[in-house]
């Protein structure tokens, strides 16, 4: 299905443009007087740059930020390479065997030694009935903006659990995929089993993931297939899946663990900005665009505040919580799914989308993102520093509850404005 990005940002322009309309309802000779909403071409050029940069809901393929590892990095590989190490969907086998150092008691491992490994026909077998589509927003644990939103396409991952028939002492599920057959390269990720049988409530399933916003997951998203666990950042959501190892093992192995990361932290709630003018004039309105990632413990509110930037804040409040925060405008979801989703027939059955409308059934919608906007009424001379911050569902206000760095990002961030 072909990406119309000149739609798709299209209708977030307009549905931005809306947001700036509708602070009209309160006071539109004050909104259509400010220099940025005149008549002025320049003027209107410098709020078409504003909405202009609102980034599409979904992210296509080809847009997604990659930060993949490997030398050479798989999805690099000639097709023909591809083939040869089982990277494509017609060569494509996932082992699912016991762990020596650790043995769970399988009946049936799956392996291409036995010639019975799980091939791509089989799990599109599956899929007939066992299909699981949900909306998320894949994060880097130590990076403080997403790679990219999606509709992600997949089997349970409990399904190649269950073909492998374990009888006792399984406690862990550990995955990797295809690391050009180096061990030093193997980027390895691991679930309680719990986790991979069952669900909590609202979580749908961890899968093995063949598509992406209707389309084939690409070589660079980790096609064939990979893993995508819901509620956790992009290191459990391991690229070109190969192997499950059920273990006995009580804890968790990921490689992530090895440079001091929380590996078991799931989303963080956060924002940051998309456009902040470095500079405006006296008393003009400002125009502010931001992203939201809507984490395990959701997204009620996203407040902004500007301060002088000289001005001094107490020591004994490192995460301004007593600072004057003023609530932003979350922007409601667009009006029609488009870009990769043209037919908008494609969300029906999609986890957290109504089955009759195919519109989000909450929205912000959990471990998604959503865009934000907000319209300072203007500032005197001098130069300012613009905070952002997220209070989740619970009530918690950025960067808590979980403050702490290798656990997900969730720093405040900083944006400079000079008032000339």
């Amino acid at each position: 299905m072909a990406f119309d990005r000149q739609r798709f940002l299209s209708n977030h322009v307009d549905l931005s443009r809306r947001y700036f309309l509708q602070l009209g309802s309160v006071g539109l000779g004050v909104v259509c007087a400010s220099p940025l909403f005149g008549d002025d071409s320049t003027r209107e050029e410098s709020l078409q740059s504003a909405l202009g940069k609102l980034e599409t809901w979904l992210t296509s393929q080809d847009d997604f930020r990659d930060v993949s590892r490997g030398k050479p990095k798989p999805h690099s590989l000639s097709e023909d390479e591809r083939t040869k190490v089982g990277l494509t969907r017609e060569t494509w086998k996932l082992e699912v065997i016991g762990d020596p150092d650790h043995p769970s008691t399988l009946e049936n491992p799956l392996s291409k030694a036995t010639d019975n490994a799980l091939d791509f026909q089989s799990l599109m077998k599956i899929a007939e009935t066992k299909r699981v589509r949900f909306a998320k927003v894949m994060t880097c644990l130590n990076i403080g903006c997403p790679l990219g939103m999606g509709i992600w396409e997949g089997v349970p991952l409990r399904e190649a659990v269950w073909l492998a028939k374990p009888q006792a002492n399984l406690r862990r599920v550990f995955y990797y995929g295809y690391h050009n057959d180096d061990e030093k390269q193997m980027i390895r990720s691991s679930l309680s089993v719990g986790r991979v049988l069952e669900d909590a409530h609202g979580l749908p399933p961890v899968i093995m993931c063949y598509k992406l916003n209707g389309e084939w997951l690409s070589a660079e998203r980790g096609g064939p297939v990979r893993v995508v666990v819901p509620e956790a950042y992009g290191f459990k959501s391991v690229k070109w899946l190969t192997h499950l190892v059920l273990s006995n093992i009580p804890h968790a192995n990921d490689t992530y663990a090895e440079q001091n990361n929380d590996v078991d932290s799931d989303l963080k709630t956060f924002c940051a900005t998309l456009f902040v003018p470095s500079e405006t004039g006296v008393g003009e309105k400002i125009p502010i665009t931001g992203w939201a990632q809507s984490g395990i413990s959701g997204l009620a509110k996203v407040q902004v505040w500007i301060q002088r930037k000289n001005q001094s804040w107490p020591a004994d409040d490192p995460h301004f919580a007593n600072a004057p925060w003023q609530d932003a405008e979350i922007i409601g979801a667009p009006d029609s799914f488009i870009g990769e989703l043209n037919d908008d027939s494609i969300l029906r059955g999609t986890h957290g989308f109504d089955a009759k409308t195919g519109r989000p059934i909450l929205w912000p919608m959990q471990l998604a993102k959503a865009h934000w906007a907000y319209l300072h009424q203007g500032l005197p001379r001098g130069e300012y520093v613009l905070r952002c911050r997220t209070i989740d569902s619970n009530g918690a206000a950025q960067p808590m509850p979980r403050p702490f760095r290798k656990s997900g990002h969730a720093a405040i961030e900083s944006r400079t404005i000079a008032v000339t």
